[in-house]
């Protein structure tokens, strides 16, 4: 079978890639292993994990805050089995929605494992034998795996990842994760809304690596109050299924017990077994594929995007190189502005960045002015009854433009948002301070935030 372009991979950037070529008149298919479509973000990952994050909010604030809105809930009970059922349903409901885009789009779909076996042709291997397809042109989109740590005895049961944690049938009394990023902090806060105890081992002096460092520390004071316990330098040495439990080695520290254990230290590029070697694309030292500006390889006929290349493992960095890198090879022109891009993590409260971090700012050497709005001194904030954490907006000392925004509260997910477009366009802490902010409205906070750069907030 013959396509002009076949993309390896259906999750967020395979997909949404594949459905963009076809809008651009592409004849396109799309190669995906598992049945169904969207990738590790929409099956095992960002949405069954909000599922649960949204759930398990919603229990612990009917079980710690409904009484102070005058909403008496009586006696409470967790139906775990529910609650997991209503995430499979947000699952099955969205991968079936990417077919029906598929369809629509009259995208080809290939069930199997895709291999090169030149540059312009693939082998699928699947469940009635092997295809092969021949592609003008390849798009690498296989995304990324949970990565392994030395002496960590994964079983897929007591000892899991991600994946693991987001079924597992009861709440463990204890739970011991290991990474304090993202994967680790949202799952982690699940388990114990719902009643584990979680420690929380980090290799590191800090949670959240990566993120502003002022507003990591208040949020791991927040999580503290919430739970949470953080051991932090603590390097794990080993950890092993012990009869219905788990033994933690730490070096220095004596060993920890816990009933169940994530492994939450990050992913890795999934970009073995394709064949990639056999038509002359080698990886980096990270098991990543070298792109150039425009994702494509060394081979003229492969590109490559998401997870398998440098930057952020993000589902919407995915996303957006998917649409550059197809609008490129239809019209020679493709572009993602790397600055704007936006990283959560949704934990409650949410902790949401883009742009540049004051760490970074000083390290380069580039003069910043600094200015911050606590969503304490918010109206909208206060008659929600969450006011933990603060906006925070870095522009350059000289030409006001904004450089980064960090913003650490209710509902920041979608307050970055403003920030991105205001960095994709390059707008000034000006801008944003003059621009009219709808009152009362939590984006209040960021007009106040820029204004403050200025020295001139007005409700603090």
């Amino acid at each position: 079978m013959k396509h002009e372009l076949v993309v390896i991979g259906a999750g967020p950037g395979g997909y949404v890639a594949a459905i963009r070529a076809a809008q651009l008149g592409f004849d396109v298919a799309c190669v995906e292993k598992e049945p169904a479509l969207g990738g590790t973000c929409l099956r095992v990952g960002c949405i069954p994990s909000k599922a649960l994050l949204e759930s398990s909010e919603l229990y612990h604030e009917a079980k710690h805050s409904f009484a102070s809105h005058g909403v008496k809930v009586g006696s409470l009970e967790l139906d775990l089995a529910t609650m997991l059922a209503r995430k499979d349903r947000t699952v099955d409901g969205l991968t079936k929605g990417v077919a029906g885009l598929f369809k629509k789009n009259k995208v080809t779909r290939y069930e199997g494992h895709a291999r090169f076996v030149a540059p312009t042709r693939l082998a699928i291997e699947g469940k009635s034998g092997v295809t092969e397809l021949e592609a003008d042109h390849v798009i690498v989109a296989t995304g990324s795996v949970s990565a392994p740590l030395s002496g960590v005895e994964l079983d897929g049961d007591r000892i899991g990842t991600s994946t693991e944690a987001l079924a597992w049938p009861a709440v463990p009394k204890s739970l011991v994760v290991i990474g304090a990023g993202a994967i680790g902090l949202e799952l982690g806060s699940v388990w114990a809304r719902l009643g584990a105890k979680v420690t929380v081992l980090e290799y590191l002096d800090r949670i959240l690596p990566g993120m502003d460092t002022e507003l990591a520390l208040e949020a791991k004071k927040v999580f503290e109050k919430q739970g949470l316990a953080f051991r932090l330098g603590a390097r794990v040495k080993g950890a092993r299924r012990d009869g219905d439990g788990c033994v933690v080695e730490i070096d220095g520290s004596e060993p920890i017990r816990c009933e169940r254990l994530l492994l939450a230290v990050g992913r890795r590029p999934n970009t073995q077994g394709l064949g990639l070697e056999a038509i002359g694309v080698e990886l980096d030292a990270k098991g990543r594929i070298p792109v150039d500006a425009h994702y494509a390889t060394k081979v003229p006929s492969v590109s490559a995007i998401g997870d398998v290349i440098a930057g952020p493992m993000l589902a919407h960095k995915a996303e957006d190189e998917g649409v550059a890198c197809v609008e490129f090879l239809k019209t020679g022109y493709g572009h993602v502005e790397y600055d704007a891009i936006p990283s959560i993590v949704y934990t409650a409260p949410e902790v949401a960045s883009v742009g540049k971090t004051e760490e970074e700012l000083a390290s380069a050497g580039i003069p910043f002015e600094k200015g911050s709005f606590p969503f304490l001194a918010n109206g909208r904030a206060k008659a929600l009854g969450h006011t933990e954490g603060r906006v925070k907006i870095l522009v350059h000392a000289e030409t006001d433009r904004i450089l980064g925004v960090h913003i650490l509260g209710i509902r920041a997910g979608d307050l970055i948002a403003e920030a991105a477009v205001a960095i994709e366009f390059g707008a000034s802490g000006e801008d944003l301070a003059r621009a009219t902010h709808a009152h009362p409205t939590l984006s209040e906070i960021v007009k106040e935030a820029a204004l403050a750069t200025q020295g001139r907030a007005i409700h603090i």
